[in-house]
């Protein structure tokens, strides 16, 4: 039986109140410590690893603050929140099963990774005392050093002994997931510790004496030389990268490029840093590949400050070749900090003049009162908005205009966009207009992101609407259940070009190396006969499910049908057909 609670939509209430229970285990510490440090939410798929954690938080902490959020699947429990964390600030929790789930949640936690999203991963391993291990499952289900499944790819990961060593690694984690470059964190709970009783539990530990610190400055010579190299700039170019989702710190960044007269360029894999419409953000946003007036403006540019710019060593390099690099470089970012030797994703290694050490939005707040004003200088042309591609067929661009038209005027978060999209299609002016990738590039995170940015946004005046790819989709798909069961509305429409039309482009780039046939490239990558019910998947979890849509008629209507749905509170699918190809 479950109770609504208004001020909680989808709040699942234990049937029983029974008061303070009188006797105590091991995991109502960590359910008492996951209060304490306020986090909202639980993210789970049930496992018999963590059965003791799961009762805690039922019937001692109420499943009120946090909350369990029951998902189909570790990697969407992993990828809404981090969802969650990238649209909110904040952290919130997720709970995998013994060393399979762990393996099932790995590429949505190097997701979080690459995204420096803060985030805590509790797992669970059988008894490790072999004594107490039941024949089979729980051997198979317990590791020495399970930790060192995701070590790769998280902050830091601890598995504690006794309560205390409980509140402190929880502590040292959310403290560590939280410190600049943020990123996940990982607490194995063995079942022995949370099921054994522990008589009452120990006082808490002071927890304003252990939060994250303060974000760092910019060391006093290096702010000076930077800020003298930007206001002798002739052709100043701020490359806005990552960055909080404040309104205040978008406003600082916006002040930066106005007072210094600064070019902006924003990088798709962020998000939405600076606004897209601005006179001093004259070309399309990046994606993989620069456009031809990024290209220009940055091969004109003296100085460039780099604001924690996704791979910023090669967009110097698809830019400048081998020649040189002409500016000079000021990039403020701390990633430096996370780099590891076993991924690749500290990316290539850029030229820098004056690397500032720092947060990106540290680096403005400081830079902003001691640059020099410079005179406005002449708009730069704008670039010319994206035409249509040659076909019959629906594409991605009809489903952009069609969105555009339907959300003039409406505060809308957009999520996510498909690998096709190109980034003329629509303008953002607001830091939670678009959200930006998933970090690792990883398929299937589209959609449990998007119901993470939507559970963040859920009750604002700000819709929640993603476009993602059929792939990404399929590989996420029963993270609507998720949404639909804790009512958190949001659109998703998939561009459905009914294959996996990435590696057609690269079977046909080897086809022609190898002078072999290109009408080959499609096979093993096709996703017909029979073709998949996109709209048919999502009704089967209880959401709305329109499609498939093949008209331009059709398409109006289904994206405006979709959107009143999600007004109402529903979670809606629109399954568009599109001619495969990128525009």
């Amino acid at each position: 039986m479950k109770t609504e609670l208004p001020h909680n939509p989808g709040l699942e209430v234990p049937l029983l109140h029974a008061g303070a229970p009188m006797e105590t285990y091991g995991s109502d510490a960590v359910a008492q410590m996951l209060r304490s440090l306020e986090i909202p939410y639980v993210t789970l798929n049930p496992g018999a690893s963590f059965k003791g954690l799961h009762d805690s938080l039922v019937n001692y902490t109420g499943n009120v603050l946090p909350q369990m959020l029951l998902c189909l699947h570790e990697e969407s429990a992993v990828a809404i929140a981090h969802g969650y964390a990238k649209a909110s600030g904040k952290m919130m929790a997720a709970t995998v099963h013994s060393n399979v789930g762990l393996m099932h949640a790995s590429m949505a936690l190097f997701n979080a990774w690459c995204d420096r999203v803060p985030l805590l991963l509790l797992g669970a391993s059988g008894p490790l005392d072999a004594a107490q291990r039941r024949p089979w499952i729980d051997w198979i289900h317990t590791c020495s050093d399970q930790g060192s499944l995701v070590r790769d790819f998280t902050k830091w990961d601890n598995q504690p002994a006794s309560v205390p060593a409980i509140h402190e690694a929880m502590l040292r984690a959310v403290q560590i997931a939280n410190t600049a470059p943020r990123g996940p964190v990982y607490i194995n709970l063995d079942v022995g510790l949370q099921e054994r009783k522990i008589g009452a539990l120990p006082p808490l530990p002071e927890l304003s004496r252990f939060q994250a610190p303060a974000p760092a400055a910019p060391a006093p010579e290096l702010l000076a030389k930077a800020a003298a190299l930007l206001s002798g700039a002739k052709n100043p170019v701020s490359l806005c990268g990552r960055g909080s989702r404040s309104m205040e710190a978008f406003s600082n960044r916006v002040a930066l490029a106005e007072k210094l007269q600064a070019y902006a360029l924003i990088d798709g894999r962020s998000g939405s840093s600076f606004p897209t419409d601005h006179p001093l953000h004259p070309a399309a946003p990046c994606g993989m590949v620069p456009g031809r007036a990024a290209q220009a403006m940055l091969r004109s540019a003296d100085v460039i400050l780099s604001l924690d710019w996704v791979d910023l060593g090669g967009l110097l390099k698809q830019v400048f070749k081998d020649a040189p690099v002409s500016a000079k470089i000021v990039n403020a970012s701390c990633d430096v900090y996370s780099h590891r030797a076993w991924s690749m994703e500290h990316h290539v290694l850029p030229p820098v003049d004056v690397p500032l050490l720092c947060e990106s939005d540290a680096a403005v707040s400081a830079l902003l009162p001691v640059v020099r004003a410079r005179a406005e200088r002449a708009p730069a042309p704008q670039e010319e908005p994206a035409a249509r591609p040659n076909t019959e067929e629906l594409c991605i661009y009809d489903i952009a205009q069609a969105f555009n038209r339907a959300t003039r005027g409406e505060a809308v978060c957009l999520t996510r966009v498909p690998i096709g999209w190109n980034n003329r299609y629509r303008q953002f002016s607001h830091p939670l207009d678009y959200m930006g990738g998933d970090g690792g590039g990883g398929l299937g995170a589209g959609p449990a992101t998007t119901i993470g940015n939507a559970l963040a946004l859920r009750g604002g005046k700000r819709m929640t609407a993603a476009i993602l790819g059929d792939g990404d989709f399929l590989m996420g798909a029963t993270s609507v259940w998720t949404a639909v069961h804790y009512k958190i509305p949001c659109l998703m429409i998939i561009s459905n070009n009914r294959g996996y039309y990435n590696d057609e482009v690269h079977q046909a780039n080897v086809a022609k190396t190898r002078s072999r046939p290109l009408e080959n490239k499609w096979i093993g990558q096709r996703l017909v006969d029979p073709a998949l019910d996109l709209a048919m998947m999502a009704r089967s979890q209880g959401a709305v499910g329109i499609g498939p849509v093949k008209t331009e008629k059709d398409l109006v209507e289904a994206i405006e049908k979709g959107l009143e749905s999600v007004r109402a509170g529903n979670v809606c699918l629109v399954d568009v057909n599109v001619a495969p190809g990128y525009e």
